[in-house]
């Protein structure tokens, strides 16, 4: 079988910039933090998204290329591939992180919501690694998919947003064992709450009837997380870039939950809680 790329003879190596990674919903959250540590490593990056200043801010603090498309549209993959390698020449990693979400159950979730949250969070997704392939394969790459416990774990009124991350995942799963004879290995991180942009708004919809601030808000949604906390975007990108390394080129086709032990948690044992008042 033919060696991943950052090994000899199943020895890890060093890697050797300038590699350079493209990162989708790059202008804030994980994807920004995730710009930035890479910059920090010595890769190149390229950020993508649909707002252009928060783009501007993360390419000016990383010495990036900011490139914005909304991946919604079926040719904007195959565009944004383009534009980085007209910058680069090359691409080494893919960080599959663009996502959106609305909120209703089978009843109430409407069709045109079912589709926005399908063509963002996962056939943009598609399009883009599609386009990116021949580039990956050039470079023995690798694929990052930003996921979610919601694609392990079902939530409460998340049918749409939870159907397509598992999509997500199981898209990254198919590059994974297509593509990891040939040298391109694919994984997926699965964050849980994390402090962002989207998860502040998100914070402010659950404070607001309870009349807790954003920080007490992510308080009680963290309360039966075993590490009592949210995670922070560094965290997460941490994750990421350690997927992209050579340090995992033995990582291949896995799920790696960054959640602070979320998912780890059995939900039949929550009323043993002693701070557990069952309604």
């Amino acid at each position: 079988m033919s060696e991943s790329r950052g090994t000899v003879n199943n020895t890890p190596l060093k890697d050797t910039p300038p590699l350079v990674a493209l990162v989708t919903g790059g202008g804030t959250g994980f994807g920004a933090a995730t710009a930035e540590l890479l910059a920090e490593r010595g890769w190149k990056v390229a950020v993508c998204g649909r707002r252009e200043k928060p783009l501007q801010a993360v390419a000016e603090a990383t010495g990036g290329l900011p490139v914005r498309a909304d991946l919604a549209d079926p040719d904007a993959g195959a565009a944004v591939v383009d534009a980085v390698l007209a910058e680069f020449g090359r691409l080494d990693g893919l960080v599959l992180n663009a996502g959106i979400q609305r909120l209703g159950n089978l009843e109430t979730l409407s069709r045109q919501d079912w589709d926005d949250v399908f063509a963002t969070n996962v056939s943009g997704p598609f399009h883009l690694a599609k386009a990116a392939l021949p580039h990956l394969l050039a470079s023995r790459g690798t694929v990052v998919s930003v996921s979610s416990v919601a694609a392990i774990r079902t939530a409460i009124g998340m049918t749409g947003y939870g159907a397509s991350k598992a999509a997500l995942s199981a898209l990254t799963h198919s590059i994974a064992v297509e593509y990891g004879p040939a040298g391109v290995r694919a994984n997926v991180v699965c964050p849980g709450w994390g402090r962002t942009e989207m998860a502040d708004d998100e914070m402010v919809e659950i404070g607001r009837p309870r009349g807790l601030d954003v920080d007490e808000a992510y308080a009680l949604v963290t309360s039966l997380v075993p590490l009592r906390r949210p995670g922070q975007a560094r965290e997460m990108a941490a994750a990421i870039v350690w997927l992209l390394s050579s340090e995992s080129s033995y990582v291949n086709g896995a799920t790696l939950t960054v959640d602070g032990g979320h998912t780890a948690l059995d939900p039949g044992t929550v009323p043993f809680d002693e701070r557990v008042t069952i309604r």
